[in-house]
This record gives structure tokens, sequence and C-alpha cells, in this order.
């Protein structure tokens, strides 16, 4: 099968949507699928508003259905809500085309952070987005009740996986972090204003925190708090090293619909502390964390979780079974409907 991705978020952006869909392509090329992307790169394009490393196609639904017909795709799926989700939406409705697609933030809430406007005006914007697709994949159950509540009840589960063998609880400890005070209290993930990561920064429990991860907020936070180790961006073993070396992982954010990092820390030992919201309230039992309203009583209430249990919970999560259920959400594209130039 072909089957065309079509994202607004792409290389060279670190997030956990171009992981999800790096991983998936992946796994559906080992199952012996081919995988196109249609990224903000193939065209030209301008920096996101507040977030320059986020880049935002400048093109036409006429420009992005040339790409889609030259491929001659099988399945089509929308990624994203922005430009170029916009754009391949407005052209498979035109000619008539099924395609499904995907809710992977809490989008509402994010425009909210970013721009001082009520989530609740964003909404309608969502619902019109998602209407006409064959099926709307997301990642957990919560998620999926929220989008009912909202209107879109044509949900399939699109849940995530982890590389055990590179997120593993026997990774020694990242160097940078075996001299500091303890406990090491780590978060991992963009440094954005959306990610609420000055309420970790603001906790008062003794010993490390300690932030990786790069973005538009992390001059301000380096400013505003001296005493927390900001190592950049890691990846790979370094990365692992990271997790495994950490006493406690704290997810801050209220904006996400199930947080990679939260299993990739699980897997290697560390239990996490995070708010009761959607993502965090599908992945983090007590035998592998804390979910509190106060997140001081949550970093307390994790640590000391026994590390094998954490590891042993994330191998529930695997990257073949995420792909098996895009897979099966897909809606091909008959031969009674063809893809037209």
């Amino acid at each position: 099968m072909r089957i065309v991705l079509v994202t607004d978020a792409w290389e060279p952006q670190v997030n956990g949507v171009v992981r999800t869909l790096k991983a998936t392509r992946h796994e559906l090329e080992k199952l012996g699928h081919y995988v196109h992307i249609v990224s903000p790169d193939q065209f030209r394009s301008v920096p996101c508003p507040t977030y320059a490393e986020i880049r935002l196609a400048l093109t036409t639904a006429d420009a992005v259905g040339a790409r889609l017909a030259a491929i001659g795709a099988d399945a089509i799926h929308i990624s994203t809500e922005g430009p170029l989700g916009l754009a391949a939406r407005r052209w498979c409705k035109r000619n008539g085309l099924p395609f499904t697609t995907a809710y992977h933030t809490q989008f509402p809430d994010y425009v909210a952070k970013r721009t001082g406007l009520p989530a609740d005006l964003i909404w309608p914007f969502i619902r019109r987005f998602h209407a006409p697709s064959s099926a709307v994949l997301t990642t957990t159950d919560s998620i999926r009740a929220e989008l009912r509540d909202h209107g879109i009840s044509h949900v399939r589960p699109w849940s995530r996986g982890v590389d055990l063998d590179l997120f593993s609880p026997d990774r020694p400890p990242h160097p940078a972090l075996t001299d500091m005070d303890g406990p090491i209290q780590l978060y991992v993930g963009r440094v954005a204003v959306e990610k609420n990561i000055e309420a970790f920064l603001a906790t008062r429990h003794t010993g490390t925190k300690v932030v990786v991860g790069d973005g538009p907020a992390r001059a301000g936070l380096e400013r505003a708090y001296p005493d927390v180790v900001f190592l950049g961006p890691l990846f790979g073993e370094e990365l692992a090293s990271a997790y495994a070396g950490a006493d406690i992982f704290v997810f801050p954010s209220k904006t996400d619909t199930f947080g990679l990092v939260l299993i990739e820390a699980l897997a290697c030992g560390t239990p996490v502390a995070a708010y009761p919201v959607t993502g965090p309230v599908d992945i983090v039992g007590d035998a592998v964390g804390c979910l509190d309203d106060d997140l001081d009583r949550a970093i307390v209430g994790g640590l000391g979780r026994d590390r094998q249990a954490c590891a042993r919970y994330a191998q529930s999560y695997s990257w073949a079974e995420s792909a098996r259920q895009f897979l099966a959400a897909l809606e091909p594209i008959t031969p009674e409907l063809p893809v037209a130039a």
C-alpha cells in the first residue's frame, strides 16, 4: 500500500508528533508498505510567529494535490491542523477522496497559551477540520472522551510505543547527573510556554532540577532559575542515560494528549510525577508514579516507586502495535475514487 502522511510537523523539529510519525513510518515500511511524507520542507515556508523553529508552508491545495496525485496514494492521512493539513484536506474534499486525521495535541489549549484567546473559540475550527475525515486517530480513552464531548465522535485508537532496546533501566546514568545533589528531578521535552515548565521549576523539593530540551522559553527560564541545570537537547543513548540517572521524571504539561517522554522515562525505571490531566491519567498508575494537582505533592508521592516495576510497565507499549492500529484505521482509496491531478 502507498500511504501518504501529510504533516506540518517534521524534521528538524524535535517533538512527539515527529517522533511518532517517524516510528510509524519505520514500522509500516517493515510491513512492506511504501510511506511518503508531505512536509513543510518541500514548499516555501515562513517561521511560525513566537516559535521560529516551526516552519509554516506557503502553498495551495492544488500544489499539495499535485504531489498527492503524483504519488498515486492508496491511502491519505492528514496528521496536523496546520497549513499543509488544511490544503490537503481541501484537495481531498474537492476530489471526493477519503482521508484520516489525527489529534496529537490539545490544540485549543496550545493556541490559548500562545495567544491569550479562550480555548472555546478554537474548538469550532477543530470540529470543522476533522468533520470530513473517515476517522480521527488519537491516543487515549480520556482524549477520545473529550473529543466526543466536543462533537467529534468518529474517533479511533492510535497508541504510542517505546524503543526498549534504547530506553532501559540498565543504562548507566548520564555523566552530567552523577555528581548532582539528589533527588534528581528531570524534565524532558520542548522548552516552550505550553509545556508549563515553570510550574516544575517553581516546586520546592530539595535536590537538583534538570531540564533536557530546547525551545523559545529556554533563555528566559535560565535567567529566572539560575539553580536549574539546563542540558539542552539530548538524543539516543545520551537521552536514555539522562532518564536512567534521574530519581523522578516531572511532567508539568497540561496540553499533551499522551506524552512519549512518560513511557521513555518509565522504560528507564524512572517514576513519574505529573498533574492528573489527559495523557498522564491514562498512563501513570500508583505503581509507577504519582498524580496530584499539587506538583510538589506529586514529586514526594512518586519518589521511591519501584524502578523495576516502572520498567516492566513500559514494556506494554509497542511501536509495532501502534502501527497496526494506524493501518487498521486508514480508509483506502478505491478504484472508483481515483486520485486526480
